[in-house]
């Protein structure tokens, strides 16, 4: 049976559509379309796997879709802030990791790959949380400004190479950093990036525009290589070592819970109200403050694309550059990356959907495409990583062997993150 969500987005009709099949289909061997039944990722066609939302009551394991359509492939030569990009939530996090400090970590868990494969699938925007720990700069998910042992990923500069990797290999590619900074050493990012070999790509500040300005074409990026762009929650970090200050740049509405509320799209405290225009790019945060794996494939799919409309609302009908999720792949068929592809098709060429866009053709004009049930165009980018099939409970913490000290710190941390 088919379901549709039906939003006004930019005065036309924005319908997020998943079809559901209630049987399975004798599809296989990599011919599986979006939604058909299956019951391994090689049935599922290029840019989906296999995978189930009980969250939604979608307890059979179907094609979803995995790898985002870069919209500036299509339609290109419009300013950078035109287009609506993926952003994965503590990119990081990643429940995958295996402990770097040699103690079993306990903290939340955002993703479930690799960032080189979020890049591969078409994430184009990472959230960083920095610290300092062990003498260096890592990537920590913890609390009050301190790193533990067992709240530590890897150090910054590890997930930075992946970065410099990937621009390097993928010429047209535009890549935006968000850092929750918690470094205090004097001219410490500026290091981490000159020895990651990003320097050469940073999009520099002197010429980020301001006062709600349209940023240069993509073009204009590429041909510049300002292919990256750095921005930090530290208001210092601008005037003392050259990185944006985010809130300068962005207007962001409220992250966790409160970012959440259905019809409600409060800005970030930080941040200016997001219709004041004082800036013209836009994040929209769309993720709880506990992640929960097996609710992320529910918050990635309807409300989602509820949450988008209620967000254009608030910022004066305009839609957000950047949407940051948590656990990006989960949803109940085509999830962010639809949500993304309908944005963009809209905004950039008056079409339901990115792929619907004809480079150079008027505003509303619109190709034929495949119908939803059909594989999206792939990007050829990374495979899913993660966990397959989607009705396990959330990730745990298990304090088994561990000492009674570093149990103690675990329970204080659950308590901290929990308040």
């Amino acid at each position: 049976m088919a379901f549709s969500i039906t939003l006004p987005l930019l005065a036309l009709s924005l319908s997020i559509s998943f079809l559901v099949p209630t049987s399975f289909s004798a599809c296989s061997l990599h011919s599986c379309q979006l939604s058909d039944a299956c019951s391994s990722n090689d049935d599922c066609a290029a840019g989906l796997y296999c995978g189930s939302c009980p969250a939604t009551g979608k307890k059979q394991t179907t094609c979803t879709r995995a790898q985002a359509i870069q919209p500036a492939s299509i339609v290109n030569g419009l300013p950078f802030n035109r287009y609506t990009w993926l952003v994965t939530h503590n990119s990081f996090s990643n429940v995958n990791e295996p402990s770097n400090t040699g103690v079993q970590r306990a903290t939340f868990y955002n993703q479930e790959d690799t960032v080189t494969n979020q890049l591969r699938n078409g994430v184009r925007g990472l959230m960083l949380d920095m610290y300092e720990f062990d003498d260096d700069i890592w990537l920590c998910h913890s609390f009050q400004g301190q790193c533990y042992n067992f709240t530590a990923f890897e150090p910054a500069i590890n997930t930075l190479k992946e970065v410099e990797t990937f621009l390097t290999e993928n010429p047209t590619e535009i890549v935006t950093i968000f850092i929750e900074d918690y470094v205090h050493t004097q001219m410490g990012l500026s290091k981490l990036f000159t020895n990651a070999d990003l320097v050469k790509y940073l999009y520099p500040v002197s010429d980020m525009p301001t006062n709600g300005k349209d940023w240069p074409t993509v073009t204009e990026m590429l041909a510049k290589h300002y292919r990256l762009l750095v921005f930090t929650s530290d208001a210092s970090k601008e005037a003392s070592e050259g990185i944006a200050y985010q809130w300068r740049y962005l207007l962001e509405n409220e992250s966790g819970d409160p970012g959440m509320v259905p019809g409600s799209c409060p800005n970030r405290k930080e941040s200016h109200p997001l219709n004041s225009g004082y800036a013209s790019l836009i994040l929209q945060n769309y993720f709880p403050t506990i992640p929960v794996e097996s609710d992320a494939c529910k918050e990635n799919s309807a409300s989602l694309a509820q949450m988008v409309q209620a967000c254009y609302n608030a910022a004066g009908n305009k839609v957000p550059n950047f949407i940051a999720v948590n656990f990006y792949m989960r949803s109940d068929g085509g999830g962010v990356f639809d949500i993304q592809d309908r944005i963009n098709g809209l905004a950039l060429c008056g079409c339901s959907s990115i792929a619907a866009c004809q480079a150079g053709a008027p505003m509303g004009s619109c190709k034929n495409t495949a119908p939803p049930s059909q594989t999206p165009p792939s990007s050829g980018g990374g495979v899913y990583s993660g966990t397959l099939q989607f009705s396990f409970p959330s990730s745990s913490f298990s304090l088994q062997h561990v000492s009674p000290v570093t149990k103690l710190h675990h329970i204080l941390l659950i308590i901290v993150l929990l308040l």
